[in-house]
């Protein structure tokens, strides 16, 4: 959860120099996060990410 950015949910995909590499459950662009705001999501905040992405791989048509 990045919390400069209103609780922002991603994926941590890797290092960018100082920064931390996050990227949207369901897809999109990566943005760089500084580690000291990043926050683990708790288990409620990964069920809905979990959720959300599933139902929009259903979709598309995607198991």
């Amino acid at each position: 959860m990045d919390t400069a950015r209103g609780n922002r949910l991603g994926e941590f995909r890797g290092l960018a120099g100082p920064y931390w590499a996050l990227r949207p459950v369901r897809g999109g662009p990566e943005w760089e996060a500084e580690p000291r705001e990043v926050r683990l999501a708790g288990p409620m905040e990964r069920l809905r990410a979990e959720i959300a992405r599933r139902n929009a791989l259903s979709s598309e048509g995607r198991p």
